[in-house]
């Protein structure tokens, strides 16, 4: 009994490190290494005709995120990206997650008011997650799920690309020379066609498979900067209808070398 009780305790403890492990911000896979602390934070928030029913009968928020310590800027460039991401735009500003939630219960609430008799309900599940960081660059992506009325929800996802050591957000002309915007495009444009298996006299936009403004390929905004390349993200209904949800385009280093300043901070990712 005694060796038993024992094993249990064992269990016990093994159990509570790994809880904690998904806690604490300051270990990840191999090939990189946490240079700033932080710690993930939850909340969820539910509409007040929720009651004592689950989650899944009613409107609820549910947010996570990172919070790093003593990193005001990084944190703020996190929940505005986050906001950005997610917010409803209801006449209203968010400043916070807090507020996010509030105004996000908010038009759920315009919605009952203009049809009560609907049994629709709302949710926003979305979280903010470290991919990687090493001595120069953390990157976070920020993704979730949303549906605000209408006839389906909508999947989203962005990125902020962090230099640790400015500490400031990451801009494509800190990495590339100047004028560098029509060659990277170009570049990107042979990526794409042969991803999408498109002759270079196709279309980009028919009216049905994609619809790239003026028939012209463009770059998103959105951007996630890995050790192979730089990798663009068309979240749902960007460039494609909303079957053909999110397109990702990855444009190697060694595609575009001559485009890179020699000293930026993906200088370590070119071979």
């Amino acid at each position: 009994m005694k060796y038993i009780k024992n094993i249990g305790l064992l269990l016990i403890a093994g159990s509570f490190a790994a809880c904690n492990a998904g806690v604490q911000g300051n270990k990840q896979s191999a090939g990189t290494k946490d240079t700033l602390a932080y710690t993930y934070k939850a909340f969820k928030q539910r509409d007040a005709d929720c009651g004592n029913g689950p989650d899944s009968t009613c409107t609820i928020v549910k947010i996570s995120y990172p919070d790093f310590d003593g990193k005001k800027t990084l944190n703020d460039s996190v929940t505005q990206s986050f906001i950005k991401l997610f917010a409803t735009n209801a006449g209203k500003t968010d400043t916070g997650y807090n507020q996010l939630a509030d105004n996000f219960i908010g038009t759920y609430k315009a919605f009952k008011k203009e049809q009560p008799k609907s049994t629709l309900i709302f949710l926003l599940d979305g979280h903010a997650k470290v991919l990687k960081q090493d001595s120069d660059i953390l990157t976070v992506e920020i993704s979730g799920y949303s549906y605000n009325g209408g006839p389906h929800g909508i999947e989203l996802t962005s990125y902020v690309n962090w230099d640790a050591k400015a500490n400031k957000s990451i801009a494509l002309r800190d990495l590339f020379v100047a004028g560098y915007q029509d060659k990277l495009n170009q570049a990107a444009e042979q990526i794409f066609r042969k991803n999408e298996a498109l002759k270079d006299t196709a279309t980009l936009n028919n009216g049905r498979t994609y619809f790239f403004k003026d028939k012209k390929f463009s770059l998103p905004a959105n951007y996630l900067i890995t050790s192979e390349g730089i990798q663009f993200l068309y979240n749902v209904y960007t460039i494609k209808p909303y079957a053909a949800g999110k397109t990702e385009l990855l444009v190697p280093y060694a595609a575009i070398k001559i485009l890179l300043l020699p000293n930026s901070v993906v200088k370590n990712y070119i071979k």
